[in-house]
């Protein structure tokens, strides 16, 4: 059997570590960098190999992932003389899972094919929680060709991969499904607040909902965690309100009306002024709850 080849890994955060480490458990060998050397050491005490750069992690091999937070993040990484793209031989790939802009995603679209690189966009569907049992879904676009060559990998991290077209399409794919997400957040901490404040038990009506007609692999999962108060972060709503500006901005270069998108955007944002930035975005049921006259730390 021919071995596997190394796969460059560049991000170390609440996704990128327990995708990267699936990769590590079938088999790849990694080279990992990250900005913080302790995020380094998670994968480098599961038996990946230390880049000190982006550039050194390109020059190691011919395929390279990155899972970054931001434009920023990822403009750093991918661009410049010390990137990703400069350091990579022609013919390589980079395949980029960060949730980010359709303009700084054209950027690296643009020096990637005057370099020979192939690049794919390849965002993720679901959240930390999911990522470190494999249950998330990858959207895919970019050539068709490199997508296949990478699909092994992204299959030893993922429960499905949808490729869906040579360009952009997987990142709109991407603010089309956390668009869904981030309104029913806010429709379901609607609900639960009338719910409670109409004399309806806490855990019987979650249990009920996720009997229900509405119920889906999300709400069932969501249901779990407010039964018992749980806000740690899968998604911040600092974060969130990222997409969602990435969502509006989308909309409002395609001539889409997002009105609901756009009062959501401004109560996770009121979110954020309760102290809920780095909780989950799912605590915007602790504002309809105040927002109610509820108790938002125990059952009525």
């Amino acid at each position: 059997m021919a071995a596997l080849p190394p796969v460059g890994w560049i991000g170390a955060g609440r996704m990128g570590v327990p995708m990267a480490g699936f990769i590590l458990k079938a088999g790849y060998p990694l080279i990992v960098y990250s900005r913080g050397a302790a995020s380094r050491q998670k994968l480098v005490g599961q038996g990946a190999s230390e880049a000190m750069s982006a550039a050194e992690c390109a020059r190691g091999t011919q395929i390279v992932l990155s899972s970054l937070p931001h434009d920023d993040a990822l403009r750093e990484v991918a661009l410049g003389p010390q990137g990703v793209l400069a350091n990579l031989e022609r013919g390589a790939i980079f395949a980029d899972a960060s949730t980010v802009s359709p303009q700084i995603s054209g950027e690296i679209d643009r020096e990637a094919a005057e370099r020979g690189v192939a690049y794919l966009r390849i965002p993720i569907s679901g959240n930390a929680k999911q990522a470190q049992s494999g249950d998330v879904t990858v959207f895919v676009s970019g050539p068709e060709g490199a997508w296949n060559t990478v699909k092994p990998i992204l299959q030893a991290f993922s429960k499905a991969q949808v490729y869906l077209g040579p360009s952009a399409e997987a990142l709109y794919m991407k603010l089309v499904a956390n668009a869904i997400v981030v309104n029913t957040a806010q429709a379901l901490a609607e609900a639960l607040a009338l719910g409670r404040k109409s004399g309806l038990e806490w855990n019987l009506m979650l249990d009920t909902l996720a009997q229900s007609a509405m119920a889906s692999p999300w709400l069932k999962a969501k249901a779990g965690l407010l039964k018992q108060r749980d806000f740690t972060p899968t998604m911040t709503t600092r974060l969130i309100v990222k997409d969602i500006d990435l969502m509006l901005a989308a909309a409002k270069a395609n001539d889409v009306p997002m009105p609901l998108t756009a009062v959501t955007r401004q109560i996770m944002q009121m979110v954020i002024g309760e102290g809920g930035a780095d909780a989950d975005f799912m605590a915007v049921v602790k504002l309809a709850e105040k927002q109610s006259g509820l108790s938002t730390d125990k059952m009525d």
